[in-house]
């Protein structure tokens, strides 16, 4: 019974998101609309960094590679193919692939967790270097130029499934970026309820006693690796459907250090926390960009350095612990049983 109240919760909030966006959409002016369009793409992003190091305890540096891969492959695909159905599903598909091979090689290959975020760190890299050096008209696929450091412009953007004629408008774009967030978040909670969540949990806990009591711990870590990719890869091809535009910055450092930066704000072993984390400091970058007095990265800096000192538990647990502590006892005195009672 309780399982099935969570998951009840579980609908009822996601289904909330969704109504409170449908409201936005009609109700904000268009720019407003764009600027919310792009905090709740890269709050999905930080939704999968959320899973795979929070629950899954994997501490992965190049979260930007596989947001990068979906953005490149949705451009490329979109370009050549003239319809985004196909280009969506080849956003998620390539990432997810991608993740499980070099997944299998760091999991199987008994990497620790150090080499996991250098490795995971370099393959940002080496794919951030590739691409600034492909501006040549011989780096093409299809119809498609790479472009280099200047990136691909003019993405074709989203369109009714095998309908290309029916471009999808700006508040159509918000709304299937406001329904992924919630889909993909009500997924990853009902995840962490069943028995494989439990077990990625367990394993993030203690990975030693997860082995011995006969858990497969490198297939449970390769999984969860895999639906982190699939879940930035539909981040990537939904950032390219807000600007109609890709480069290379998507697969930069300071990328997957701002992704790292809104779980360790939200507050690792939450999913929304670092999604309310990130919208919030995407706000506060949008409103310091406006300005040339404070760099923005000193400010990030300087809030990573008083949430790993002061707050190293992040918003969201800290404000839940706290209100705890707050709440008064309610719960009601233990009642004694006649037979407990002595003459």
């Amino acid at each position: 019974m309780k399982l099935f109240s969570e998951k009840v919760r579980i609908v009822l909030r996601a289904l909330m998101l969704i109504l409170l966006a449908f409201w936005l959409s009609g109700a904000i002016e268009l720019y407003t609309l764009l600027s919310i369009t792009v905090f709740l793409v890269m709050g999905l992003l930080s939704l999968s960094l959320a899973f795979i190091w929070g629950y899954g305890g994997i501490l992965c540096f190049g979260q930007a590679a596989f947001f990068g891969l979906g953005a490149y492959t949705y451009a490329f695909c979109a370009i050549n193919w003239g319809d985004s159905t196909w280009a969506v599903v080849m956003a998620v598909l390539l990432p997810t692939l991608f993740s499980l091979l070099l997944g299998y090689v760091i999991f199987y290959g008994g990497v620790s967790d150090v080499y996991l975020g250098a490795i995971t760190l370099a393959v940002s890299l080496v794919l951030f270097n590739w691409v600034n050096s492909t501006s040549g008209s011989e780096y093409h696929i299809g119809e498609a130029l790479l472009g280099g450091f200047n990136g691909i412009p003019s993405v074709p953007t989203l369109n009714m499934p095998f309908q290309p004629d029916a471009i999808l408008s700006p508040e159509a774009i918000f709304m299937v970026t406001a329904g992924a967030l919630a889909l993909c978040y009500a997924l990853l909670k009902f995840v962490l309820l069943s028995r494989f969540g439990k077990t990625v949990v367990a394993i993030r806990e203690n990975e030693q006693r997860a082995g011995l009591l006969g858990y497969n711990v490198p297939a449970h870590k390769l999984v969860t690796f895999a639906i982190g990719a699939a879940i930035a890869g539909l981040a990537g091809c939904l950032y390219v459907n807000w600007g109609a535009f890709v480069s290379p910055g998507v697969f930069s450092i300071s990328q997957s250090a701002q992704i790292i930066i809104w779980v360790i704000v939200g507050g690792r072993g939450t999913l929304i926390g670092p999604v309310i984390s990130c919208v919030l400091l995407q706000w506060m970058v949008t409103r310091l960009g406006a300005q040339q007095t404070v760099d923005v990265n000193l400010v990030l800096g300087v809030i990573l350095a008083v949430f790993v000192l002061l707050i190293p538990g992040g918003i969201l647990p800290t404000v839940q612990r706290l209100w705890r502590r707050k709440r008064p006892n309610t719960l009601p005195a233990t009642r004694t049983s006649v037979s407990e009672v002595k003459p």
